[in-house]
């Protein structure tokens, strides 16, 4: 095979570094990176300089600014700024330094709050957003479309893949701005330490989750980058070319919680606290153009929670420094 050098945006993150894991493994690829302090995504500048300075074959755009419904709720204007700044800078980038090979990083709450389950591609667009996620929905929504406009307007060869809820190693254990998985799981881990009596849960636990262990991700990652665009193209639109990443399954938050509490061992009781946003009653992705492209996920829940908890414990001492 030829020998790629492949720029990671958001090597750092949960995605981007499983994605990195991957990619270091192959003898024909040049992993190309940069922190935060070595490139700031949102300035144009500096991603202009840095793209101009690296010949770059290919582009993972893993950067984000993520969070959960708490995050999400509290600073809008980041998740909606911050993103199409990340993204536009660096899609623009691309092309503009002939990067002809881009895979962007979206995620499944561009559909409407209430589309048909399992959702379908062709959702997008065609009913009202939930609103605690909007703003960054919008932002990823303006990522697939800015995609799609290289590719109609210059013959890029930009791809876009919308995963489900994803959790796993490397992820975000903040107290307030994490993912329900991590949240769930650090609450649960601390009253199973302290031997508290209860653990609260936000919302009713109703709301039907479906959720893909990161290294799965990015196996599907690579496996769409690398499909020969014949047959991506086979499976998607010029204005739809998005694909599904997920599971097929999804789980109560309650189901998900007890689940977590095993995984914890943890003994007491649940409480939902009712008082706290549900968001989508429901997101259960449909998967089956992915798996018409000859991709399944591997990793079932409790056994994606298992490994998680176990890095949880091996770098909890990094972890737990972020209580407030």
């Amino acid at each position: 095979m030829p020998h790629k050098t492949i720029y990671v945006a958001g090597h750092k993150g949960m995605v981007g570094s499983a994605i990195c894991r991957l990619l270091e493994r192959r003898e024909d690829v040049t992993l190309v990176t940069a922190s935060h302090d070595e490139l700031d995504l949102s300035r144009q500048t500096e991603v202009e300089a840095f793209f101009s300075g690296h010949a770059i074959d290919q582009v993972y755009l893993a950067a984000a600014r993520v969070g959960g419904i708490h995050a999400n709720n509290s600073y809008p204007a980041e998740f909606l700024g911050d993103n199409l700044l990340i993204q536009t800078h660096v899609i623009q980038a691309a092309h503009r330094t002939n990067v002809q090979k881009l895979l962007f990083l979206g995620s499944s709450c561009i559909y409407p709050k209430h589309a048909a389950q399992p959702i379908r591609e062709d959702a997008l667009l065609t009913g009202e957003l939930e609103p605690t996620n909007e703003p960054y929905a919008i932002a990823k929504i303006a990522g697939i479309k800015l995609c799609e406009s290289f590719n109609r307007q210059y013959g890029r060869d930009y791809r876009s893949v919308m995963p489900t809820n994803l959790y796993g190693v490397g992820d975000n254990f903040h107290p307030e701005n994490s993912h329900v998985i991590p949240g769930l799981m650090r609450r649960f881990h601390e009253a199973a330490q302290t031997g508290a009596e209860s653990v609260s849960v936000w919302g009713t636990g109703t709301p039907r989750r479906e959720f893909l262990y990161v290294d799965d991700m990015a196996s599907a990652c690579l496996h769409i980058m690398e499909l020969p665009i014949e047959r991506y193209q086979q499976h998607t639109q010029s204005r739809l070319s998005h694909i599904n990443v997920g599971t097929g399954t999804d789980c109560s938050i309650r189901e998900l919680a007890e689940t977590i509490a095993r995984v914890t061992g943890f003994k007491g009781r649940l409480e939902f606290d009712t008082s706290k946003p549900d968001g989508t009653p429901r997101k259960l992705l449909d998967v089956s153009k992915l798996a018409m492209l000859d991709w399944h996920s591997t990793m079932g829940l409790e056994e994606g929670l298992k490994e998680t908890y176990t890095w949880f414990l091996e770098n909890e001492a990094a972890v737990m420094p972020l209580l407030p």
